[in-house]
């Protein structure tokens, strides 16, 4: 069932011929750019790493009721996060979105439900306008797509996230009247370089003549000299020679190229706008210029991706029973070795479990790896459990030797390191 086919069986609840009459409010629009700013180099290097970070977030299904906490528990949610739809996975889907949210300030994603109500596909929509209309008392949202067509969906429907969230009700700041003086400034620096390059081949020798001559003449002469003075295959290539009829002159063009320091000022201003800088853009940040920039721009977003998807994927019965999208940020895998190894220490004391801190060497997961250990003698904590479990008033003196040995052991190891 892809967006078509959803639109089709919306629009059977409403009258034929109506639709759109019954629309009684215009409200305000977004309007997405439509310019050529995607087509910059500089741009797809500001907005690259941040679509592929915010791609890696992992989307998790988390129950939390009873003192409990289960990950994943429903089948059809893990499968939606894992496969949004038949043309693309969670990883890519989010890639889309980060990409359009960074060029708009604006992302929206389609929710496709089944006869039963629940989310069984998302679509990233990509449309070139947005509008909000009103149904009764319902919002909508009118999309706007290149080819003309247009789609009216409920605004309970779409996931929406948002960046600079100031005047409009509904939609972020269009980063069009920002954006616009400096992608002008950006295409006449490279235009000027183009045209430099260009004007380096122009006149560099000029013949000047001391008598009168004919046209046919002067361009016989002029192309005598070319030939045997400027042309790489003449044997007197490099050495000029002329008569008292002319006099040969060397021009020095003076072509006008934007210095490093314009350059780099307009460049500084454009990583500035997208929150980013030249070591993210290349690569070559450190552990704690990584985490800056994720605590900066990218964790903002997975909290409100993981709000936007609680709100839009379950019902306030279903949050109220815990039910809730949360987007893990496994930034540790950017961390160093050094910094990877130190957290061995946390799986001793059960605030990671092995698989998490396998995951993190891009380790595939082992069995009973997602088990909390604790440094007693690296046992499952479990066995602390089980033994109070099986206490009775027969083995009371023999249990508690029994979790006192435990404990004792964990001291000694401890005092070891």
């Amino acid at each position: 069932m892809g967006i078509r086919n959803y639109v089709a069986r919306r629009l059977l609840n409403v009258t034929a011929g109506t639709a759109f009459k019954m629309i009684t409010e215009t409200g305000n629009g977004f309007a997405a750019w439509t310019g050529d700013v995607y087509d910059s180099d500089i741009v797809r290097a500001c907005i690259r790493p941040f679509s592929k970070a915010v791609g890696k977030l992992q989307a998790k299904h988390v129950r939390r009721y009873n003192g409990k906490v289960d990950v994943n528990p429903e089948p059809y949610m893990r499968f939606l996060l894992e496969e949004p739809n038949p043309y693309m996975g969670g990883h890519t889907m989010l890639e889309k979105v980060a990409t359009q949210f960074a060029l708009n300030n604006n992302a929206f994603v389609l929710v496709v439900r089944d006869e039963n109500g629940l989310p069984v596909q998302q679509y990233p929509i990509p449309a070139i306008m947005v509008e909000t209309k009103y149904v009764g008392l319902e919002l909508y949202l009118k999309f706007t797509f290149l080819n003309g067509k247009t789609l009216n969906v409920p605004y309970t429907e779409v996931i929406h996230i948002r960046n600079d969230f100031k005047d409009n009700d509904i939609f972020g700041e269009s980063p069009y009247k920002a954006l616009t003086p400096l992608m002008e400034v950006v295409n006449t620096t490279d235009q000027g370089i183009v045209k430099a390059i260009r004007n380096s081949g122009v006149i560099r020798w000029l013949l000047k003549y001391t008598t009168p001559m004919r046209p046919e003449d002067m361009k016989k002469n002029v192309q005598e000299f070319v030939d045997n003075y400027l042309s790489v295959s003449s044997p007197t290539f490099g050495a000029a020679g002329v008569d008292a009829k002319a006099d040969a002159i060397r021009i020095d063009p003076k072509d006008y190229v934007p210095n490093a320091m314009q350059q780099a000022n307009t460049k500084d201003r454009l990583y500035a706008f997208f929150n980013t800088n030249e070591k993210i853009v290349h690569s070559n940040y450190t552990e704690d210029e990584w985490n800056s920039y994720f605590e900066a721009v990218i964790e903002p977003v997975a909290i409100q991706l993981g709000e936007e998807y609680s709100r839009k994927l379950f019902t306030r019965r279903e949050r109220g029973f815990g039910n809730g999208i949360y987007f893990d940020a496994a930034n540790l895998q950017c961390a160093s070795l050094s910094t990877k190894l130190a957290l061995q220490a946390m799986v001793d004391r059960g605030a990671l479990t092995p698989n998490e801190w396998r995951e993190t060497f891009n380790l595939s997961p082992v069995a009973d790896g997602d088990k909390p250990l604790r440094r007693l003698d690296t046992q499952t904590v479990n066995q602390v459990r089980r033994l109070i479990g099986d206490m009775n008033l027969e083995n009371i003196n023999e249990t508690r030797m029994e979790i006192m040995k435990l404990f004792e052991g964990g001291e000694e190891d401890g005092g070891k390191d």
